[in-house]
């Protein structure tokens, strides 16, 4: 063999760039980041994770199925859609398993926009879209919300234009916690044309309590253009399974399915939820823990004198604005780990019990520092 082979001169990598070409819109977003992690004595409360562990059925589905951790799982998770189906009077062809709802927001921009497209959302809200939308190589249309918090569905319909695909409702919105009314959903899906994908983002949905709130599941049939999407890492607690579900008409499906990645959903994470559903009873009192202690901060912390927008998910918004940074650095010396949106607000899960008296004491010394017209004061709103 000749010691003269042709070679290509390779450029020395530069400090802080790939050494490979990468898409440039790839290469210049900011990656998704997790909540911090809490110190020992600090509570966890940037996940909107909830604060019990599994249940003993749950535990005991993860740990039988472990042993079996050699085999592949089932690719098409038919014994988890059969549950889902049979609880939510389906055929099975009309659920969809992915690993966490947002993989499923991710196969559905995939398979429905591509460059050229739009994906039309409310913003703030669940901060990985705009980064799903890039990779499918789409353009984000971000729609502001309202003042209070809430989606603006006639200014998102107004925003749909001949390159619109998709249109994602989040409801309860995270992070700031307002549901999407039913009647207003409905008028909205009827000024969407029928052509374009609506997803509905129903992430927290068991820990709504207003009667008003939009459920999607029912209004399927009638608009087959309507794919809901629910998770079990919320109110199942089965966060770190990654496990998430959507419902809608199976053609739309089957192209979600298509731009999965295969076997992605674990057997573990499968069983689990299964047993999850066969002990909803459980899992809803859990639920009315939460919801409860919610309401209770909630009220709390509007007698401080904050104005916080209805919470009807597992958290409460600050939309604190240019003081977002040092109001998180007060709430992180009270040991309260929320999420902060940097320019926007903190958002705060519901966790232990334990953790409201320095979440209120936090809360008490950033109020007294912010200015007097500040617009998550009670009764002073943006202009």
């Amino acid at each position: 063999m000749s010691d003269n082979l042709p070679t290509t001169a390779q450029p020395a990598a530069q400090p802080g760039r790939s050494p490979v070409r990468l898409r440039p819109e790839i290469a210049d977003l900011p990656p998704y980041r997790q909540g911090k992690p809490a110190a020992p004595d600090a509570f966890k409360l940037s996940s909107n994770e909830v604060p019990f562990p599994p249940l003993d059925a749950v535990l005991s589905a993860i740990t039988d199925t472990a042993a079996n951790s050699h085999r592949y799982p089932d690719g098409a998770a038919l014994a988890l859609r059969t549950a889902l189906a049979e609880t939510n009077g389906v055929t099975p062809e009309r659920i969809h398993i992915g690993a966490g709802s947002v993989a499923l927001l991710s196969q559905f921009i995939t398979a429905t926009a591509g460059p050229g497209d739009e994906v039309v959302f409310a913003w703030r809200s669940f901060e990985a879209y705009p980064g799903l939308v890039t990779v499918a190589g789409a353009t984000s249309v971000r729609v502001p919300n309202r003042p209070d918090g809430s989606h603006d569905l006639e200014a998102m319909a107004a925003a749909v234009t001949d390159r619109t695909r998709v249109v994602i409702v989040c409801t309860p919105n995270n992070p700031t916690g307002p549901v999407v009314e039913r009647a207003a959903f409905l008028s909205f899906l009827r000024s969407v044309p029928s052509d374009v994908l609506v997803l509905l983002d129903e992430a927290y949905r068991e820990f709504v309590t207003d009667d008003d709130a939009v459920n999607g599941i029912p209004l399927l049939d009638e608009h087959p253009n309507l794919v809901v999407l629910r998770t079990f890492s919320k109110a199942y607690g089965l966060a770190g399974l990654r496990v998430g579900w959507a419902i809608g008409h199976e053609l739309v499906l089957d192209g979600a399915r298509n731009a999965a990645i295969p076997l992605s959903s674990t057997a573990p994470a499968q069983q689990a939820a299964i047993a999850g559903l066969a002990n909803a009873e459980d899992i809803r009192a859990r639920v009315a823990v939460i919801t409860a202690r919610r309401d209770d901060l909630a009220a709390a912390l509007r007698e401080q004198g904050w104005f916080i927008p209805a919470a009807q998910g597992n958290f409460v918004w600050f939309g604190l604005g240019e003081q977002t940074a040092a109001s998180n650095e007060t709430f992180l010396a009270h040991g309260i780990v929320g999420r902060a949106f940097p320019g926007d607000g903190v958002r705060i899960s519901i966790g232990e019990a334990e953790s409201i008296e320095p979440l209120l004491a936090a809360a008490a010394e950033i109020l007294a520092g912010l200015p007097a017209d500040h617009p998550t004061r009670e009764g002073v709103r943006s202009r």
